[in-house]
């Protein structure tokens, strides 16, 4: 695999604690322009660990994750750290959003209160919400590819919303940092539906098509939904939605996977099977070209999907901002 490297803007130093994770900190250096998106890990830290095996440990490869790290899983403590730890020590290479699990109303139901106060103390749980009131929640890659753990929201007319949100924070029960972590697309849905989660709200296809074309967008890229393959493409490939905990809960048959995103936005979805079954990763890959408001499969190929962007290039000195709550990519931000 041939892969070409870029110089980047750089500005401050490296987090040197947790909290100090609201900020963004770049170091001088070389980047690979060739990084993974992860959806959904939920604890699974032996799948996060498969997953690292296939694409590569920091820094030799890059990463965003889309958030839930915790919850559900047996392993949230391990992979969470982990996760923070990367962050950590690349700050340029490694970048991690927040998901609805990220969460102290959330995660204080549905497992990681629990594991910490089992195999440490509450006031280590007390120490990771801290830490995840700091998350930033969304990510804009070359200003081609939006990326969030949840979905669009009615009231985001701007993407300056977003660079104004406040951090730290909790997460309220409505409104945009709300729905950027919990909306869902819906498929018979036309414009702004009901969610079942009982939380935010539902989007249709023409609403994707909307945001798109109003802020020069070729994709919206999300987690937050177990998908059968790992990853789903709605709104006529406009939006897909990726997931990266095969077998989740050890009660669905699902496959995980990751996108990779190139120089040239060209994205290949990487598929990682349960770990039961003997083949760990299976690459489906069709060929897909990314224009404007628009991805089409073209071709076939035996190994992975790729989207090849030819109406987009990833400018060699690339801004990148996280006033806020958006990170701008011109490689990569935090």
């Amino acid at each position: 695999m041939q892969i070409s490297r870029i110089k980047i803007r750089v500005k401050g130093k490296p987090p040197i604690s947790l909290y100090s994770l609201q900020f963004c900190h770049f170091l001088p250096t070389h980047v690979i322009v060739y990084f993974f998106v992860s959806g959904d890990i939920h604890g699974q830290y032996s799948d996060l660990l498969r997953l690292f095996e296939y694409g590569g440990f920091p820094p030799k490869a890059n990463y965003l994750f889309l958030g839930d790290y915790v919850d559900r899983g047996k392993q949230s403590l391990e992979t969470i750290c982990l996760l923070l730890a990367y962050k950590i020590k690349y700050p340029e290479n490694f970048f991690l959003l927040r998901g609805n699990h990220e969460c102290a109303s959330i995660n204080r139901i549905y497992g990681f209160y629990d594991e910490c106060k089992r195999r440490f103390n509450v006031k280590l749980w007390k120490s990771f919400t801290d830490c995840f009131n700091c998350l930033p929640v969304a990510a804009l890659i070359d200003e081609k590819i939006l990326c969030m753990h949840g979905g669009l929201s009615p009231d985001l007319s701007s993407l300056d919303q977003i660079r104004n949100l406040p951090r730290p924070t909790a997460i309220p029960d409505t409104g945009l940092l709300c729905d950027l972590l919990w909306s869902d697309p819906g498929k018979d849905v036309k414009g702004w539906g009901m969610n079942d989660r009982g939380v935010s709200y539902t989007f249709g296809p023409d609403k994707v098509s909307e945001f798109l074309s109003k802020h020069d967008l070729d994709l919206v890229c999300r987690a937050h939904q177990v998908v059968e393959d790992g990853y789903e493409f709605f709104a006529e490939r406009q939006l897909v939605t990726i997931f990266s905990a095969p077998n989740y809960c050890g009660e669905f048959d699902n496959a995980g996977a990751m996108m990779s995103v190139d120089e040239n936005l060209m994205c290949s979805f990487q598929i990682l099977k349960p770990a039961e079954k003997k083949n760990k990763f299976m690459m489906r890959v069709y060929l897909v070209k990314i224009h404007v408001s628009n991805i089409c499969v073209s071709s076939f190929t035996k190994r992975s999907l790729i989207c090849r962007g030819t109406d987009v290039v990833i400018s060699p000195a690339s801004k990148f901002t996280d006033d806020g709550k958006i990170a701008t990519f011109g490689a990569y931000s935090s």
